[in-house]
């Protein structure tokens, strides 16, 4: 139980930190953004390395509205592989800027918000997304099924660099 609220600690100190510090990265979020189309199970294709989802694979993210228009967010996945110890952790999010729905916050501990930033997003179909905060730390690739298509991932790798990532850096997640 203690190891498990540490790990809550550090987890919202690590989104609260990303939160405050400035960078040259261009964070644009998308125009157009429906939050009820983007709802739903979201699989982690890839994304930067950082201590809470070290080693997970099989990770997903299940977004649903709550009465008091907040978002409930459950991230979920397997540790070191899928015969590992399965792990969910559930959060909340809210809209950071009323004028600007793609910016969001989301905490998984007390008050402890970091910045998710819908950077790009299948307009059609809502298929796939580009997740990044306000730092160079945190990057995420999301897809609505356990693959995404070749042209896709190229097309979000291309869009990540142009906005100034690393895109050398991003762990590619294993799924089922």
């Amino acid at each position: 139980m203690k190891r498990n609220v540490l790990t809550l600690i550090l987890v919202a100190l690590g989104f609260s930190s990303c939160a405050q510090k400035e960078t040259n990265l261009d964070l644009t979020t998308v125009k157009e953004f429906d939050i009820n189309r983007y709802l739903g199970k979201w699989y982690e294709i890839g994304r930067y390395d950082h201590s809470f989802e070290r080693g997970m694979v099989g990770t997903t993210a299940m977004y649903s509205l709550k009465e008091d228009g907040t978002i409930k967010v459950v991230n979920s996945g397997y540790k070191n592989s899928f015969e590992g110890k399965y792990k969910e952790v559930i959060g909340k999010a809210k809209f950071a800027d009323k004028n600007n729905p793609a910016k969001l916050k989301v905490s998984f501990f007390l008050w402890f918000y970091g910045a998710y930033n819908i950077l790009e997003l299948d307009k059609e179909n809502y298929s796939y997304a580009l997740i990044g905060s306000n730092s160079d730390k945190y990057l995420w690739i999301l897809s609505r099924t356990p693959k995404l298509k070749d042209e896709d991932k190229e097309f979000l790798l291309k869009r990540a660099q142009e906005r100034g990532y690393d895109t050398s850096k991003i762990i590619w997640v294993e799924q089922k």
